[in-house]
Parts: structure tokens; sequence; C-alpha cells
């Protein structure tokens, strides 16, 4: 009876193995058919890393010494590691390991890395090579600082893929699985691909939750509101008040256009809006367009002129007042920035206060965002953009998500197509993949101007709309609120730009990263942030970012309430609530509007 169990599993095991091997052929031609047909539009090495990786090579044939102090303490550990290997497997000697997984590391959370002698050798043997491999590109000296950043991430890349959590048959809970299930996981993980494929049209888009589960107004993007202006650029959201009193001035948020704003936006218990709303605040949220072809020749001047400075015209008309903080967001900050040097230069002061999240001004240390950026990579995408009138946001996405690729690639590839399960149901995964396009005219000036040659921090380095730009004339007061664990905009980066201004600047470091550091609820009691000491008596930001930790002290919690204290010590008159559509302005339609529940 044992035996014709064992039969049955074995015959269902290896039909699904064989369905298996059918599909991955359908989509391998499939694959392949799809390439013919775009032909090679785009060159064969985009980022530019043949001539990176060969005059690493040169370097290390040149000046070898360090390659092989970095190989000796590869094969030393690595002896080290068969030898208690050996041991534990012949004689059942516990034995310490050669190496760890670094800190924060999730990949080998599984027991049987640690308690199964043969997975522990696997695991410690790719740690002994990845590291061996990341100490060698290290060890490159004869580099620029920007070709030796692209070699080591991209090195870093390479090791990652390489992991054997990646494969079924080296990652012990795919195994498991596989043998629990009769395959099943693997046969369901391949049907995954092929529905990821065919969403991708013939590229692999993995999916990271169930955009089914969210509706934008429904169950994200819910806090209450109109439509009360737009244009073809951007859509003005003005947000029911919950207070019998509003601040008199009016709050305009400037979110990136590279992601869409609704992430101050999720579910009332995480959503910034909401709790600005709460605090007293008119709030006002530009909705950017998912541009099209039709919007190619929009560029960051329009989104100055067409963006923030028609935005401050139409909360006026909404409001009665032209008095305004404002809230720029990532690249929305970068533009805010801009607008104020341009608003300066022009005796124009309606923005009373303004405040930067995670925002760059001075693009010298970029951080790895920086490695997708020079003038072979930059022209490649605006051949691109040329063809489209704009750049996908997939493109955009692929980058962001390479830069922690172990928790935005590699765990959904193994969820989703080695254990065979669906995507969990997460506000912010579908928040994530909800790309965004790029208009190519403003995305190219903003990687030439910004990112390779660095002009906004220079007087007069730009110039939008007639006007040499100028941030060192900005007098407004600011807040900058930058997170410790930001890989797209390094806090020292943002730091540096903060010190450009002229009025008074006070910088506040939050915990955690790019969004999680910002959208950090009191309620959450989280991450916690850092301010200047509060016997400090330092009127201006120090030169140097470090110097400026080194002096202040840590507060539990979120920064909001000490944003919400900044803001609100500086005009503390109030006026009866401004309901939307009351004013001069008419609703159009309700929050969160039409712009953004367009999707790619």
């Amino acid at each position: 009876m044992a035996g014709k169990k064992q039969t049955e599993t074995s015959d269902d095991f290896a039909k699904n193995i064989e369905q298996i091997t059918q599909m991955t052929q359908n989509v391998f031609k499939q694959f392949m058919e799809k390439q013919q047909s775009n032909g090679n539009s785009m060159p064969f090495d985009p980022m530019n890393l043949y001539s990176t990786y060969m005059d690493a090579w040169f370097n290390i044939w040149k000046e070898p010494s360090k390659a092989i102090e970095a190989q000796t303490k590869y094969y030393q550990d690595a002896l080290k590691l068969w030898q208690n290997t050996t041991q534990k497997l012949y004689a059942g000697e516990a034995a310490v390991a050669v190496i760890e997984p670094e800190k924060g590391d999730k990949r080998f959370r599984d027991e049987e890395w640690d308690t199964n002698v043969i997975f522990n050798y696997i695991k410690q043997s790719y740690l002994l090579a990845s590291r061996c491999m990341m100490e060698t590109v290290e060890g490159v000296d004869d580099l620029d600082e920007k070709s030796k950043k692209k070699l080591q991430f991209f090195t870093k890349q390479i090791v990652d893929s390489l992991s054997p959590t990646n494969y079924a048959h080296t990652n012990p809970a795919v195994l498991r699985e596989a043998m629990e299930s009769k395959g099943e996981n693997l046969l369901k993980g391949m049907q995954n691909f092929v529905r990821d494929m065919e969403k991708g049209d013939g590229e692999l888009k993995i999916a990271m939750t169930d955009t089914e589960a969210f509706t934008l107004g429904e169950n994200v993007a819910t806090t209450p509101g109109k439509v009360v202006y737009q244009n073809d650029l951007y859509q003005l959201v003005q947000y029911t008040p919950s207070t019998t009193k509003v601040a008199k001035r009016p709050l305009l948020i400037i979110p990136p256009w590279i992601n869409k704003f609704y992430i101050l936006d999720l579910q009332p218990k995480n959503s910034m809006i909401k709790w600005l709303v709460d605090q007293g605040h008119s709030v006002f949220v530009m909705s950017w367009v998912n541009p099209d072809e039709s919007h190619a020749d929009k560029n960051f001047e329009h989104y100055m002129t067409e963006g923030v400075l028609d935005a401050l015209d139409a909360v006026e008309q909404a409001t009665g007042t032209d008095e305004v903080n404002a809230i720029g967001y990532c690249i929305g900050g970068t533009l805010l920035s801009a607008t104020l040097a341009y608003m300066a230069a022009k005796k124009d002061d309606r923005i009373k206060t303004a405040t930067f999240f995670t925002a760059l001004i001075d693009f010298s240390e970029p951080g790895d965002l920086g490695v997708f950026i020079d003038e072979q990579q930059v022209g490649s995408l605006e051949q691109k953009m040329n063809q489209d009138g704009f750049l996908e946001g997939k493109s955009m996405s692929n980058a962001f998500n390479m830069l922690r690729s172990n928790d935005l690639i590699w765990s959904f590839y193994i969820n989703n197509y080695l254990l065979g399960k669906d995507p969990m149901v997460f506000d912010l995964l579908y928040w994530n993949s909800d790309n965004t396009r790029l208009p190519a005219a403003m995305h190219s000036f903003y990687l030439r101007n910004m990112y390779i040659d660095n002009k906004l921090k220079d007087p007069g380095g730009i110039e939008l709309d007639g006007v040499a730009i100028d941030v060192s004339k900005i007098k407004t007061p600011c807040y900058f609120i930058s997170t410790i664990d930001d890989h797209i905009a390094p806090w020292k980066s943002t730091y540096d730009g903060a010190k450009l201004f002229s009025g008074p600047v006070n910088f506040v470091l939050g915990g955690s990263g790019h969004i999680a550091g910002i959208v950090n609820p009191p309620a959450a009691n989280k991450y916690g942030y850092w301010t200047k000491k509060s016997s400090s008596r330092r009127k201006k930001l120090p030169a140097d970012a470090q110097t400026w930790f080194d002096e202040t002290e840590q507060h539990e919690g979120s920064w909001w309430p000490n944003w919400q204290s900044w803001v609100s010590g500086r005009d503390k008159r109030k006026v009866n609530p401004r309901q939307p559509g009351k004013g001069k302005l008419k609703a159009i339609e309700n929050a969160p509007g039409s712009y953004v529940a367009k999707r790619i």
C-alpha cells in the first residue's frame, strides 16, 4: 500500500515537472519572438558596464596584490569551512561559523540554513565567495569615483542574483514545499511567471501585491476632498477640513511626479494628509498627470510655471489668501527650491515657509542612483524617450528596486515563482507598483542639469522662464527632513543642499529610509529622529554634516509633531474652515481625482 502511494506521488511530481518544462519552452519562445519583433532599439550595453569592467580587470592585472589578498583570505576560510563541516558530519562536533550573514540580511532566516549541515555549508560558501568578489572590486584603486561606485553596485547585483536562496534545488524552504505539494508549488510558480511575463508584454514584471485588492478612493487614498482645479499637467486636490478652525495659511504639497502622491494618503492609520487635515491645515495637493506622448515637450520649467506657480494662483482663488506654506517631496522638493529662487528674483513672497522631504539640491553625491546616470546611459535613455515621447514607468521602477534588490526583487521572485504563493496584499506595495511615466524633455533636462552637471547649486547654473536660478537668494524659513537610511537622496547630500540657502533652516534627520522614514505616523511610535540639541546656540548649520549629527539629540517616535510645532510657531492665526468647492474654484470631482487613477 505504501509502495502504491509512493508511486502515485512520484507520478504526480513527474506530471507537474513535465508541465513546467512545456511552459518554460513556450515562455522562452514567446520571449525570443518579442525581442525579434522589437528589433535592436536599444544599445547592447545601455548601462555602459563593459568598459567599466574592462578597466577594472586591467587594473587588477596591473596591480594584483589586493585581489590576491582577497583570494588568499577566501581559500583559507573555505578550507576552514570544509574542515568544520567534515568534523560535524563525521564526528558530530559543533563548530563556530566561519562567516555569518550581515545584520539585516533576511535571506537565510529558515532554520535549516543553520541546523542542516549541507545547507549551512552552502550558505557559508556563498557568503565567502560573495565577500571575496566584493573585496576584489573594492580593492581596485585606479578608477574614478563614479566608475568605482558603478563597479561595486553592479557586482553586488551579480552577487545577490547568485544567492542559493534564489534557486529551487538549494533553498530548503522551496524543497520542503516541493516535497509536500508534489511539485505543485513549482507548477503554480511557473503559472505566476507566465502571468507576469504577459502583463509585462514580454518582459518580466514581478507582481509585488494583488493589484485587484485596492481601489483608489475606497480603501487607499480615502481622505475626503475635491478636485477644484486642473490643467494638462496636474489636478489640484483640496481636502475637507475636520477641525472647527484652520490655520490661515493653506498648505500646498508638491509631491514627486516620479511616483504618485497617494503615498501620503494610503490608509487612515498612516495617512499624512489626513493627519495634516486633523491638525487644522487647509491641505492642497498637486496630483500630477501620468504623461503620454502629448506631453513630450513638457520641461522642468513647465513643472514650475504651469505647475507650482499656477497652483499658487489656484490656492489663492480657493482660499482668498496669498500666503502659503509649501511642502516638496523628493524631486518635488528639488522643484520647490528652484521655484523659491525664481520667486526671490521676481520679488514674489507668497510662500512663507517651505518644507523639504528627502530632497536633493546639491547632487554632488547622489547616492546609488548615480550609478544609472552617466553620459552613455543618459544618451541611451534619450534615444528611447525621443521615440516614445516619455520614459516608461518601469524603467524608473526597475532602478529603484535594484537599490534594494534582495527585498524588492529576489524576495518576490522566491515567493511567487519558487514557493508558488500569491503576492501579499499590502497598500505600500500597491503604490510601489503603480508606475508613472516621465516626459522626455523634462527627464532629459533633470538628468543632465542636476545629476550629470549639478548646476542647480551654482548661482545662475540653470535658467527657468528667463530667470537665472540662484538658490542662495532663498530667505524663506525652511524645514528639511531627511532619513538616515535613504538610498535615493542620501541625508548628507540633502544636508549640503540645505546649507545653500541664506534664510533660517531647520534640519531634522528621521530614522529608516526614503518612504518609511517620511510616512511615519505618531501612533506607530517608530524609528525616531534627530534634531540639534536644545542647548545649542548655533544660528546656522555647521559646514559638515557629521559635525551637525555629532551635536544632535535623538527623540523617540515620529518627527511629524516636531514639524507641526515648527510651522504653527511661525503663524498662529486661525480662520473658519474652507470647504472644497465653496470658494471661487468649484468642485470638479471627488478626491483623489482622475489623474492619479490612470494606470500604465
